[in-house]
Parts: structure tokens; C-alpha cells; sequence
């Protein structure tokens, strides 16, 4: 990392820089009193009383007393796409994403989104805050804790950091007011063609538009599905379900996609343990593939726990890149 300029180490940030992209380096007394420098990259959130505030692309927050900075510049916004990435920016993805898996009912604060799915998963129970609130913050959250509050569930936020256009400052924000992150998972994108071009057998991949019994038997990470959660499964513009048949009733796997104009998303996509390693997902992942093609979709995106390394490198070899990182706030302070 290069903080010279003619030589010398500068600090070429200010407060005025305050949510823009930066990279500092600072100087800590290392244990045995050597000095030892510390690189940071990430959004400056604040810079108050002394004390730098910035947000890293993995949602952490990073306190840095002024008095340590030994060089600071303010970097690109976002580093360039990878070559054949479909572009995109933050707020299309997170549109496009929010319409393939609705909620139950929703509720506008100004320009956010509040939704609920009767706890169905945290992206259905969450704050889609795209936009100005209308009111401020405090406001605007103490209104989110009520309206959860009102349904028997947690208050989650939905946040977005790593690209151009993300909500770093919303970010520190919610962790200043007692929210905890409690978890981050990476939304890949990439090109929809070289999937649909993957060597897979898909002869055994039955495509539905219509969640089944099978398929639920298969997908058993919350439980017994009510109303709520078919409504979640089955909503969205265009609507797939995968399906490969076991030698029970359970299959061995099963996928969902929703097609949505250029955009083509891949969510649920399940093996049984038993059948892991003969290529399953790949085979579910290109017969659905194949049809958001068939329906004019040209891109594909997906989101994955940034934990799930298994996952992480089949899509990776499939050529899905990290667009932006997105995490989950619950409100967890005592009122």
C-alpha cells in the first residue's frame, strides 16, 4: 500500500471527507514498546472528538485516534469489475433481490421498507432502508422496534457495504445505537450463460412453477412450512423450482430461481448429505440456468454466508464474483 508522496508519508484526509472511501495507516506501540503500523481501508463514518470512525467492506467498525495517523488518502469508491461481471449497481441488485423473496406484508417509511414473513427468515423480517426515511434516524428506528414489536418479532435492519453506493455510514449508524451485526453474507454476481454451460448431466432435474410436497420435505431449515412461508417461497415475477428425485420421498436436491428481466437469482439450492459430491448442485444450478436463458435473462446473482466455504467455492468456480457484502442488524440495547 503506497502512502509517499515525494518521499514523505501524508495525511491527505479531513472530517470533510466523511463518507468517502479511505486508506490510512496508523502507528501502535507494539508489547515490547517497538512502534508497529496498522493499514485500514473503509468508509470514514465519522471523525468526532478526535477519533476516526471507519467502516471495512465486512461491515466491521474501526476506531482510530487521530493522534495515531501517520498516513491517510482517500481511494476509488469501488475497485473495478471483473472483466465479463455484469454491471450493476448496489441499488438495482438490492431491488432485484428484494422482489424474489417478499415478504408477507410490508409497511413504507418514506423511502424504506419495513417487512414481515411471520419470522420466515431474516431477509422477509428486515428493514429494506433504500433511501431517506422521511423522518430522522432515531425516529425512524424507534418506529422499526415498534412495528416489529407489534408482530412478536425481532427488529432487523438489512445493510449493505463493499461497493459504490452502499450504506457504511448507516452501518456505524445502527452499531453507535446499540444494533448488533449479526450476520453477513456475500451477494455474487456473474454472467447467467456460462452456468447454463456447465458440464452437468440435468437429465434428472424436474423444473416446477409450483412449490411441492417433495421439495419442502427437502427443505427443512425452518421447520414445518405454514402459509407464510409458501407465500415467501412461491412470490417473485417468474418463479422455478428444482427438483431431483431420491430413492425416498425426500429428494436429493432441490434449487429455486426467479427470473426478473436480465436478472436471474439462485436461492435454496440443497443436496442431501448422501448425495453430495456427484455434481448435484452444479446439475440444479444449469437446469435453471438454462431456463431463465430461455425467458431473456442474460445475468445471474445469488447471496451466500460469507461462512459456507463449501458454497463459496462451487459458485466461485462458477465464476460468481462478490458485488457487495450485506448484513443483518438486530436491535439488541434495552429501550
Amino acid at each position: 500500500m503506497e502512502f509517499t508522496a515525494g518521499g514523505r508519508l501524508e495525511v491527505r484526509i479531513t472530517p470533510s471527507d466523511v463518507g468517502k472511501r479511505v486508506s490510512v495507516r496508523r502507528r501502535a506501540e507494539s508489547a515490547d514498546g517497538a512502534a508497529k503500523f496498522t493499514d485500514t481501508v473503509g468508509v470514514l463514518t465519522s471523525w468526532t472528538g478526535g477519533v476516526l470512525l471507519i467502516t471495512r467492506r465486512t461491515g466491521e467498525t474501526v476506531h482510530i485516534p487521530e493522534s495515531s495517523l501517520v498516513a491517510g488518502k482517500v481511494v476509488p469508491a469501488a475497485p473495478a469489475r471483473r472483466r465479463g461481471m455484469p454491471a450493476a449497481s448496489f441499488e438495482e441488485l438490492a431491488r432485484v433481490s428484494a422482489r424474489a423473496w417478499q415478504p408477507v406484508e410490508s409497511e413504507q417509511l418514506g423511502e424504506w421498507v419495513l417487512r414481515a414473513a411471520s419470522g420466515f427468515t431474516r431477509r422477509a423480517n428486515s428493514v429494506l432502508p433504500l433511501g431517506d426515511p422521511g423522518v430522522p434516524l432515531d425516529d425512524a428506528l424507534a418506529r422499526v422496534r415498534a412495528w416489529y414489536a407489534e408482530r412478536g418479532l425481532p427488529a432487523y435492519v438489512q445493510t449493505a457495504t463493499g461497493a459504490e453506493g452502499t450504506q457504511e455510514r448507516l452501518c456505524a449508524a445502527l452499531a453507535e445505537r446499540g444494533w448488533e451485526r449479526e450476520v453477513t453474507a456475500e451477494l455474487r454476481t456473474g454472467g447467467l450463460a456460462p452456468i447454463g454451460d456447465l458440464d452437468a448431466d440435468v437429465r434428472r432435474v424436474r423444473l416446477g412453477r409450483s412449490v411441492d410436497e417433495p421439495w419442502l420435505r427437502r427443505y427443512q431449515r425452518f421447520g414445518v412450512p405454514g402459509p407464510h412461508v409458501l407465500k415467501v417461497l412461491g412470490g417473485g415475477p417468474s418463479v422455478w423450482f428444482a427438483t431431483v428425485p431420491g430413492e425416498s420421498d425426500v429428494p436429493a436436491a432441490i434449487g429455486r430461481c426467479v427470473v426478473d428481466g436480465r436478472w436471474a437469482g439462485f436461492m435454496a439450492v440443497e443436496v442431501d448429505p448422501a448425495y453430495r459430491r456427484q455434481g448435484l448442485a452444479t446439475a440444479v444450478m444449469a437446469a435453471l440456468a438454462r431456463r431463465a436463458l430461455d425467458e431473456g435473462a442474460s445475468a445471474a446473482w445469488l447471496q451466500v454466508e460469507s461462512d459456507n466455504d463449501g458454497a463459496l467455492a462451487l459458485y466461485e468456480g462458477m465464476g460468481l464474483a462478490v458485488h457487495h457484502l450485506y448484513h443483518h442488524f438486530r436491535y439488541s440495547r434495552s429501550s
